[in-house]
């Protein structure tokens, strides 16, 4: 078809981005997405920053044939960060019941978020994925709040109008796994370096700058890492730990019969009437009350759930509908494992999931992309899931726990070299 007789995009929108655009590939990707949604653009203003510290800015116009296409272009773009020149405060409506939004309401994604109000740019606080976004009464402040959180009368966000997404942009300091998002070590590449990356990541929290949170599975137990483990707890590589049910009760069923699912820990057999003792353990733990009792009365005296205890480190246990017992501790009430959870999670800045897909799911809805995140599985898949569901921040290692756990800790108690 010729330019002339080619139908020209009647609608359009002007749109800005600035930052580390160039280095961090944004405005590339912006540009692509707009052509392959079947948009257009024209480019007005680029200016490259010419030092890597100093940041970037482009204006430029989208058009498409049609509003429903404009605005599908536009709200692709905008999570790379690029917002419209003219911008309008957003629209506030009164939810109308609780415990649902109004219909199209802006949903959250986990990349920190700004809303304009009274003329004027305010961050959204708690960024997470797949929720609303309510205002207070004095319209000061923004806030994700989860679906069934919302009650009548609150002011919600209503589409994208006004709101502007902050991406995270790739560090161009480090060179390293965190350097770079969404990339995976396959159980055929080496893990060495990728492991000192982490190591000195967590090193870098313990000492200060920053906190760990550790989403752990059973396997933990299963293959005999549980003292790995442990010794992150007692030495401060541990601040927030979630699992559920079966990881305390296995580290617990070995405390007490030196099994874990009636498979004795020592020589890999099974063992008589094995298969009674990690509900023999719930029992226990269940008579004396907590887990917290059990090391008191000096019941349990090692182990992982032994070791937070004693260095008072927060744990979340969510209950499935699968949990034997459960323990006395488990949280059974969905909602309010995800809430305590969400709590939790807000001054996290490094987090280590192993070997538990499900719950590695449910952590990573959780936290802002401008979190550090490592997931450890020997089943691609997992990490897989976790990048298609939106935490594309995440460095996967594709290996078995107890090698992984191993090498983590022998990297940890190596003398730290220090700088110049």
């Amino acid at each position: 078809m010729s330019d002339a007789n080619r139908r020209e995009p009647s609608f359009s929108e002007e749109l800005e981005v600035s930052g580390h655009i160039i280095d961090s590939l944004l405005l590339p990707k912006i540009l692509d997405q707009i052509i392959t949604l079947g948009g257009e653009f024209d480019l007005h203003d680029v200016q490259i920053g010419h030092s890597r510290k100093d940041p970037s800015y482009a204006r430029f116009t989208v058009s498409a044939a049609t509003a429903e296409k404009l605005d599908e272009v536009l709200s692709a773009v905008g999570q790379h960060g690029a917002a419209p020149v003219h911008a309008l405060d957003c629209d506030l409506q009164p939810a109308d019941m609780t415990g649902a939004f109004p219909e199209g309401f802006y949903c959250s994604t986990n990349e920190d978020t700004e809303i304009r109000i009274n003329g004027a740019w305010i961050p959204i606080e708690g960024q997470e994925m797949d929720c609303g976004v309510v205002v207070d009464a004095s319209r000061t402040r923004a806030r994700c709040v989860p679906m069934a959180d919302v009650r009548q009368g609150e002011l919600v966000v209503i589409g994208r109008q006004g709101t502007r997404v902050r991406p995270v942009e790739r560090d161009r300091t480090r060179h390293d796994a965190f350097g770079f998002m969404n990339s995976t070590v396959s159980s055929e590449k080496p893990k060495n370096v990728t492991v000192r990356e982490i190591a000195a990541a967590m090193r870098a929290a313990r000492d200060g700058q920053g906190r760990i949170l550790i989403v752990a599975g059973p396997a933990v137990v299963h293959t005999g890492s549980r003292d790995l483990f442990s010794w992150l707890v007692e030495e401060g590589y541990v601040n927030v730990l979630f699992a559920g049910n079966a990881l305390a009760t296995h580290d617990i069923e070995q405390s007490f019969f030196g099994t874990s699912l009636g498979i004795s820990m020592s020589h890999g057999g099974g063992i008589e009437e094995g298969h009674e003792h990690h509900l023999r353990s719930i029992n226990r733990i269940r008579r004396l009350g907590s887990i917290r009792a059990a090391v008191e009365q000096g019941v349990l005296t090692s182990g992982i759930m032994y070791q937070c205890v004693r260095k008072d480190i927060p744990f979340v246990l969510a209950g499935s509908i699968r949990d034997d017992g459960p323990l006395p501790d488990v949280i059974t009430d969905v909602l309010k494992s995800q809430a305590r959870m969400r709590e939790l999670c807000q001054d996290v800045t490094f987090c280590l999931m192993i070997a538990t897909t499900l719950h590695s799911i449910a952590v990573g809805n959780l936290l802002p992309a401008r979190v550090k995140v490592v997931c450890v599985d020997i089943n691609p898949a997992t990490v897989t899931k976790l990048a298609d569901r939106g935490s594309f921040q995440t460095v996967g290692v594709v290996t078995d726990v107890e090698p992984f756990l191993r090498v983590l800790v022998d990297e940890l108690q190596k003398p730290t070299v220090p700088s110049a």
